[in-house]
């Protein structure tokens, strides 16, 4: 495929760094597992879905990540951003930010007034349990996921007793992130509290290549140029961030669980690339106080199971653009506050009858409230003036599900969905599913599988309350977008040897979105909604993973993906000047990929990640402009780890280097990228707490 081209920079760097880790390491002690087998049956429940799971090496990697850096790095979904502590989007499969579906603990985070999710202001050590259901699949969970559905989840998962881990991170750009976690757990009771806090100035340099300078000779006379060397401006931050978490367990087993979520930031909008103001006469800042609670009961039986959920999220967001008129005195350019309360409650019942049936009801319900202004936007109606709207909107989402599988190697879905909304609802939402495990079985000793999954599903996703309401330019006549998808896929894994194991899965989709709302200008001078356009998104989606036991306590873990993923509109031409029919759409990159190398022996560990997204075009007709697209980019991070164990103290000590390239790149136009930079931590768990020596 010609949008890919090899960088043997970066392959023979690669092995080159391993070679210097290898050559430098020092054993440590080590405690050997017994081996042991475990033989599982396919969970009924996962019947036909396509699911990327993220396992906790990789969400545990360091406490600076967030949930943008984890996908960036783990999975091959487009992942824009704008730097560190700023907007992190994604595109699934070739759709926008807003098509892609979020819960955690199963209550959706999603913004009820934009319908998308600031991945940035998830942190990475929040999570415990994150995955992907591609497409489709998203259907068995919640509506609305055109591209598929990010689930995250925190779980009763403590060791016993009482325990305290604490870790430093201090990096470039004068950049502190701190992680303080306390849990305790007995028979019935687990508790967990954790704190996150990073700081930074972010005034990392780079190269503008928006701005040049002149060189003069002494008579000035223009003899050359060149671009400038400039720091990032007005890009700071603070971020806060706390959970707690409380589970009990009856003594007839069922769970109580409280979850609560608590989020406090201050973050600077840094200044485009081609902005030539002076920064200290501009002030453009977003604070944000979001509060998520989450109340929930597990009641579990032999063949049935009831959970119940309630929960609250609280969140007032502002976004102030002010300018320096004069010296000491402000003008207000932008004075925006929002102000959403949302009250969750779930309630699943499943029963299973002998592991061939599975009957599945679920209730979801959102009761949203928001208001919305902007202090230096009025509009006269009537006599009344007008800022902003504040309204209130109900959104349920019925769902019922029988899935069977008649003997072992094969496998049957069927769920059925309603979105309401408002006084609106959707059609019925049909998914249909199948799975097929074609080979089960050994070659020469070697055990081997070859596994065949596909589905297909109406989906439908209803505007957001900015895209109905915003003032100015909201339309509250939109219908939802909606969108047919077919996916079919194959899984094979082999034991190569008693200590080689390989996986590999590929996967066509096919999905054909109509409705798909865009905003427009109009000759009010305003922007608005309109369901414009149909949109085509099609491709592969490949992953490939591999473990190797050299023995000698000598471990290398490989995991790979690729994507292709091209993402057409298939819309009329809305006049005869339209370059946009049959185009890429804007900010999808075609192909992506990602691949991640984890080397240990003993109590070091090396990584290596990699990822690499094609040229974006930044304007829907595609033009090869200067502006009009961003070239393809590789980015390549490493880090090195090493366990210290003492009686009272295990310390853990990481040196990560990020960009390590130097690569010269942009995610989003006129927003400058760090180049190479370092953060090193130092983690403290005590050992004392527990009253146990390891």
């Amino acid at each position: 495929m010609k949008g890919i081209k090899p960088h043997l920079k970066h392959v023979v760097a690669f092995f080159f760094i391993i070679g210097l880790s290898i050559s430098g390491l020092a054993e440590s002690p080590v405690t050997h597992l017994q081996e042991f087998t475990v033989i599982s049956r396919r969970p009924i429940k996962e019947i036909g879905i396509e699911k990327t799971y993220f396992d906790s090496l990789a969400l545990k990697e360091n406490i600076a990540l967030s949930m943008a850096d984890i996908l960036a790095y783990n999975s091959s979904v487009y992942v824009k951003n704008y730097g560190r502590a700023t907007l992190s989007t994604v595109a699934f499969r070739g759709t926008s930010p807003s098509h892609t579906q979020v819960t955690w603990n199963g209550m959706r985070i999603n913004s009820p007034m934009l319908g998308m999710t600031d991945f940035s202001s998830i942190p990475a050590y929040f999570i415990d349990q994150a995955a992907l259901f591609h497409g489709t699949s998203s259907i068995n969970e919640t509506g609305g996921g055109l591209g598929g559905l990010v689930k995250l989840a925190t779980i009763p998962d403590a060791p016993p007793g009482f325990h305290l881990q604490y870790v430093q991170g201090i990096g470039s750009f004068k950049t502190f992130d701190e992680f303080l976690r306390f849990s305790f757990k007995n028979k019935h009771i687990v508790t967990s509290t954790r704190f996150v806090y990073s700081s930074s100035p972010n005034d990392y340099p780079y190269i503008n290549h928006d701005k040049k300078e002149n060189i003069y000779d002494d008579q000035h006379n223009i003899i050359g140029q060149y671009y400038p060397k400039e720091r990032n401006r007005s890009g700071a931050f603070k971020d806060l961030q706390f959970l707690q978490e409380f589970y009990y367990t009856t003594r007839r087993g069922d769970r109580l669980g409280l979850n609560i979520w608590l989020i406090d930031s201050n973050r600077e909008l840094p200044m485009l690339t081609t902005d030539y103001g002076d920064e200290r006469d501009f002030e453009n800042r977003q604070r944000e106080n979001t509060l998520r609670a989450i109340a929930s009961w597990n009641h579990s039986r032999d063949s049935w199971s009831l959970i119940l959920k309630g929960g609250y999220v609280f969140t007032w967001m502002a976004y102030d653009y002010k300018k320096e008129i004069t010296e000491g005195i402000w003008s207000d350019l932008t004075r925006s506050r929002s102000h959403v309360n949302t009250i969750y409650g779930n309630a699943e019942f499943n029963y299973n009858i002998q592991n061939k049936w599975l009957f599945t009801t679920n209730v979801t319900a959102h009761q949203q409230f928001v208001k919305s202004s902007d202090k230096n936007v009025i509009l006269q109606q009537g006599d009344k003036a007008i800022i902003g709207y504040d309204k209130a909107r109900l959104e349920l989402s019925l769902a019922g599900s029988v899935k069977w599988q008649p003997v072992y190697n094969l496998g049957f879905g069927l769920v059925l969905r309603e979105e309401i909304y408002g006084d609106k609802a959707t059609p019925l939402i049909p998914a249909l599913f199948t799975d097929w495990l074609a080979l089960n079985s050994a070659w020469r000793d070697k055990p081997y599988s070859l596994s065949f999954k596909a589905s297909i599903s109406k989906n439908y996703r209803y505007p957001g309350l900015n895209d109905l309401y915003f003032l100015p330019g909201g339309n509250p006549n939109l219908k939802s977008e909606h969108g047919l998808t077919y996916d079919a896929g194959l899984s094979f894994h082999i034991d190569i040897s008693k200590n080689i194991f390989f996986n590999v899965s590929g996967n066509w989709f096919d999905s054909r979105i109509k409705d798909w709302i865009i905003w427009l200008p109009t000759t009010k001078g305003f922007f608005s909604p309109r369901n414009v356009k149909t949109v085509h998104a099609y491709g592969v989606e490949t992953n490939a993973e591999a473990g190797i036991d050299f023995g000698k306590n000598w471990l290398l873990g490989l995991n790979g993906s690729f994507s292709w993923t091209p993402s057409i509109n298939r819309s009329e031409k809305m006049s005869p000047a339209d370059q946009s029919v049959g185009k890429q759409l804007p900010y999808v990159p075609e192909y992506s990929s990602s691949i991640t190398a984890r080397l240990s022996w003993n109590s070091w560990t090396f990584l290596y990640k990699w990822c690499y997204y094609s040229q974006r075009f930044t304007m829907s007709s595609n033009d090869f402009t200067f502006t009009g697209h961003l070239p393809e980019y590789f980015m390549s991070n490493i880090s090195i780890e090493k366990n210290l164990y003492f009686k009272p103290v295990d310390i853990q000590l990481k040196l990560a280097v990020n960009n390590l390239f130097n690569e010269d790149y942009l995610s989003v136009l006129s927003r400058p990228m760090p180049g190479i930079n370092f953060e090193f931590f130092i983690g403290f768990t005590p050992k004392f707490l527990n009253g146990r020596k390891k």
